[in-house]
């Protein structure tokens, strides 16, 4: 795979057993996003094994996939050049949270979500 400019792949492992199993597709536009952006993208969440996946509650297989992450968000001005570089990479699919933007790449359904 082509070098990330702006990621560490580390950057993307599972939280409890360390494995990294992301998408590379997904990886390179979501480089493209950050770049777009002209913001640091911290990530909170990035590959999730099945039993972490399960342990946090989630039932969708988006980030057990590899094609999802969760980008710490918290200021209106973040979320704004977060969203901007996302949406102009080519994201369709963006939740948004409180403290942070979920974005993945699924399937083809656009979408787009607040998280209560």
């Amino acid at each position: 795979m082509k070098d990330l400019k702006y990621f560490q792949r580390s950057e993307f492992n599972c939280k409890c057993c360390g494995a990294e199993l992301m998408d590379d597709v997904f990886l390179l536009k979501l480089d493209k996003a950050r770049e777009i952006s002209g913001v640091p993208y911290n990530i909170n969440s990035g590959y999730r094994c099945d039993k972490h996946n399960l342990e946090i509650g989630s039932t969708s297989k988006n980030h057990t996939s590899g094609k999802a992450v969760d980008i710490k968000a918290t200021t209106g001005q973040e979320r704004i050049h977060i969203l901007n570089g996302l949406i102009k990479a080519g994201f369709k699919r963006i939740g948004i949270a409180k403290n942070f933007i979920h974005v993945d790449d699924m399937d083809k359904v656009e979408s787009c979500w607040l998280y209560s």
